[in-house]
């Protein structure tokens, strides 16, 4: 309980520092959510290294997300999904209704103009995690209904298995 309290500071901190500097004239608006996010991305690739160090290979995109959902998210956020969906042509909608970093935002209608700050390192969390398993995506969230939120991943290109990477050297 005590970490999840830590975390949950953590990013909220994170955000003010990165959006104070922005009010000091270092940043506009739209860089601060790809400062967020790049910062996710790189946790998000160091998480995925050591919740994977044990992991028999996936063998293929629907594993990996199904992996994100139940493991991942567990470990980073002390829940599973929701819902996963999918078209089975590299479209993957995750669902999740009750949305940590959310959940101590007010259910307002004024505040969802704010939902994207505290979305934007997740975003980057998640799509740095799948870059280390091979899986390039365009991550996005959306909230119409605060805490509940939509991540939208698009798998784009084809997955680059450990063999082709070994010989990309």
């Amino acid at each position: 309980m005590a970490d999840e309290a830590l975390f949950q500071f953590l990013h909220n901190e994170l955000i003010q520092y990165v959006y104070k500097s922005a009010e000091q004239g270092e940043m506009e608006n739209g860089r601060c959510i790809t400062k967020l996010e790049n910062m996710g991305f790189r946790v998000g690739q160091g998480l995925i290294e050591r919740f994977t160090k044990d992991t028999p290979r996936f063998k293929d995109e629907l594993d990996v997300m199904k992996f994100i959902c139940k493991d991942f998210w567990t470990s980073v956020f002390k829940k599973q999904i929701d819902n996963l969906r999918t078209n089975h042509q590299g479209i993957y909608v995750l669902q999740d209704n009750k949305f940590r970093l959310l959940t101590q935002l007010s259910a307002g209608k004024q505040y969802l103009e704010h939902a994207p700050k505290y979305l934007a390192f997740t975003c980057g969390l998640v799509r740095g995690g799948l870059s280390n398993l091979g899986v390039k995506s365009i991550v996005t969230a959306e909230v119409s209904v605060m805490p509940a939120c939509e991540w939208s991943f698009v798998v784009v290109g084809l997955r680059i298995s450990t063999a082709t990477f070994c010989k990309l050297k």
